[in-house]
């Protein structure tokens, strides 16, 4: 199920430029010729999934950038956790606490929604990427692939990173996971993290840094990185408020971490 942290943000300028694929997925191509793309991404959704244009247009930038196909899988099948009217319903910066009413219109919002919630749980959305990852594998014969999750994706980035299905990953204010599933993560781990969040608070997310760091000097090491973005809630990767010149500017380095993470542990030789 979606946390309240994931109903809140903006929507970001633009339209996409990408078109959806016969798996139902938002594809965005590399530049020029993309069946020459050597490596792709998986960009995984927050609750909104596909309904929120933002996911698309966060796909087009990354293509361009690393100009490698970004494929957006539909991992709900067309069932959000998430209406795009509850997303300006909670805090869009630090510092700015749920009062009782607003945690009551979040339950109010999530009710309708628990058939979904249970239809796309964990399991079976990663069985389903599983799958989908299998067709663009055969479709595309990628050499390599990343993924880059945002709140509810990013939790699901966290169990793909120990998959041995993805090469990288980045995690963006995660929604809820276990330490035991970070600490499975076999894969370089960029995480970029908010400076309040309810599911990934500063202890926690201390925590799972420290879990990285024991790794050191064992065969258990991967790579990986903590960024901490003062000022920013929970969604400010995905969907920032572009009127806070704060989180606009956290939003903006945020994505060039990722890029320059993929950059780093995804090369390819030309």
């Amino acid at each position: 199920m979606s946390c309240p942290d994931c109903l809140t943000g903006d929507i970001l300028p633009g339209e996409p430029t990408g078109a959806f694929s016969s798996q139902g997925a938002y594809f965005a191509p590399a530049p020029g010729n993309s069946s020459k793309s050597k490596r792709a991404i998986l960009l995984l959704t927050d609750a909104f999934g596909l309904s929120l244009k933002n996911s698309k247009i966060l796909a087009d930038k990354l293509a361009a950038e690393l100009r490698c196909d970004v494929w957006v899988p539909d991992y709900f099948e067309g069932r959000p956790l998430a209406n795009l009217d509850s997303m300006f319903l909670l805090p869009d910066r630090a510092g700015v606490k749920m009062t009782l009413f607003k945690w009551f219109r979040f339950i109010l919002a999530m009710i309708p929604k628990l058939p979904a919630a249970y239809s796309s749980r964990p399991a079976v959305v990663d069985a389903r990427l599983s799958k989908f990852i299998s067709a663009i594998l055969e479709e595309k014969n990628y050499q390599k692939l990343g993924a880059v999750g945002y709140c509810f994706g990013g939790a699901t980035a966290i169990r793909l990173g120990s998959t041995g299905l993805v090469q990288s990953i980045v995690v963006c204010h995660p929604g809820p996971f276990s330490i035991g599933q970070a600490e499975a993560i076999n894969t370089p781990a960029s995480w970029v993290c908010a400076e309040d969040d309810l599911f990934f608070n500063r202890a926690y997310r201390l925590q799972v840094e420290a879990s990285f760091a024991k790794r050191q000097g064992t065969d258990k090491f991967v790579e990986y990185e903590f960024k901490d973005y003062e000022g920013t809630a929970h969604g400010f990767a995905a969907r920032p408020n572009l009127s806070l010149t704060q989180v606009t500017e956290a939003h903006r380095k945020a994505f060039q971490q990722t890029v320059e993470w993929f950059e780093k542990t995804l090369p390819i030789l030309l």
